[in-house]
């Protein structure tokens, strides 16, 4: 049976929680194994309606959308969460001790839409033409619900991710401004240093094999749920690295070649 409403209010009560508390909770997959992906985008809905406290939407991120992480958590399909412009660090910038409870880093292709996607279906041709900008960029992970379970050492599953915002806190956009029909995207690498020496490298094909089809996956995925992505926003096309623990004090670059670079800085 889907969640009740009582239900999704009380998971969504206890995120915000945590948000603000920075005290994690207990998998959501644990309390109601029976949990669907539907129940899970539901409290990530009611949850972040919550979170938002006036703050403007700007984006979306997409994420799992490797095969090796599909594979690891048994699903065939990415997932998205909600950018808002308080998560938004500047390039170059600090990030206060304290903000996140166990960050980690990504590096992702981000891009700018000029048109609105998700109201019909989306062909690879919309997407293409959708898109103003690409960007290099960072993502900040954390969890408000623990990576595992205390009592079982069952590990999150899917459903606790997305409900959790797929794990999205925060992001960093860098670089330079890119049409994206100029450069050849899956080819488009990235080094990422943590306190100056490299932890990750890989290339731009490892998100579905062309970061588009990842954003197409997305229009698809708003539209099937009634939602549209806007003008404007800001997509985080999905990783293509390992997520990189972030202790205070870190220092992350992300060198993106030609494209340039981003960065932030932990503080301690």
């Amino acid at each position: 049976m889907p969640l009740t409403t009582a239900q999704i209010d009380a998971a969504a009560d206890a995120l915000d929680r945590a948000e603000v508390s920075g005290e994690q909770i207990g998998l959501l997959s644990a309390a109601h194994p029976d949990m669907t992906e539907d129940d899970a985008y539901a409290v990530q809905s009611a949850w972040l309606a919550r979170r938002s406290r006036g703050t403007e939407r700007t984006g979306a991120k997409i994420g799992l959308t490797s095969r090796a992480m599909q594979q690891a958590l048994g699903i065939d399909s990415p997932d998205s969460g909600v950018l808002f412009a308080d998560m938004e660090v500047p390039d170059g910038g600090a990030v206060p001790a304290g903000r996140y409870i166990q960050p980690r880093v990504e590096a992702e292709i981000a891009f700018i839409l000029r048109k609105p996607l998700g109201r019909a279906p989306a062909s690879e041709a919309d997407v293409m033409d959708a898109v103003a900008w690409a960007r290099p960029s960072l993502e900040i992970l954390d969890t408000r619900i623990l990576r595992a379970d205390p009592a079982t050492g069952a590990p999150r599953r899917v459903v606790d991710t997305i409900a959790d915002n797929a794990a999205n806190a925060g992001y960093v956009l860098g670089g330079g401004w890119f049409r994206p029909e100029a450069l050849d995207l899956p080819r488009a690498g990235c080094a990422l240093l943590r306190n100056g020496e490299v932890e990750e490298t890989g290339l731009a094909a490892g998100v579905m094999g062309h970061p588009l089809r990842a954003l197409r996956w997305l229009a698809n995925h708003a539209h099937a749920r009634g939602e549209t992505l806007e003008r404007g926003e800001i997509i985080l096309s999905g990783s293509f690295i390992r997520p990189v623990e972030c202790p205070p004090g870190t220092t992350i670059t992300a060198d993106f070649g030609p494209l340039g670079t981003v960065s932030c800085h932990f503080d301690a």
